[in-house]
């Protein structure tokens, strides 16, 4: 039963900042299950991909849909690389050592860590009415 609980409540933390920042598996699931559930990052990281793979994502793009931020062409163009990408980071991920592969996600986000705390530009609205004046 306690796992059940756990496993839950990670999934609710991660919806919720998945609906919030669209964040939520490599940033929030995978941690989560090294931590609480003594997986490897590799275990982790498998989980985490095949709990996200329809449901969870389908619901959020919805709810961005129906308040109008959702751009269809950039979703499927992005899925397409998502696909190919997937698939030879996956394959590569299974062919790292684990301890590498975790020491390589840590610093992955540290480093989108700061940048966003420190080095974001401006977004497209901002560059738009830049343009106009």
């Amino acid at each position: 039963m306690t796992e059940f609980v756990i496993l839950v409540l990670i999934g609710m933390i991660a919806g919720f900042f998945s609906g919030l920042f669209g964040i939520g598996g490599g940033i929030i699931i995978v941690p989560a299950l090294v931590f609480f559930m003594a997986l490897n990052q590799k275990q982790a990281q498998g989980v985490s991909l095949g709990m996200l793979a329809l449901p969870v994502a389908a619901v959020g793009a919805y709810t961005y849909y129906k308040s109008g931020n959702f751009d269809m062409r950039f979703s499927i163009y992005m899925a397409l690389g998502f696909l190919i990408g997937g698939l030879v980071g996956g394959r590569l991920a299974n062919n790292l050592d684990t301890e590498v592969l975790k020491k390589i996600f840590a610093v992955l986000i540290i480093l989108l860590g700061l940048k966003t705390l420190f080095y974001d530009k401006p977004t497209i609205k901002n560059r738009e009415s830049t343009n106009q004046k």
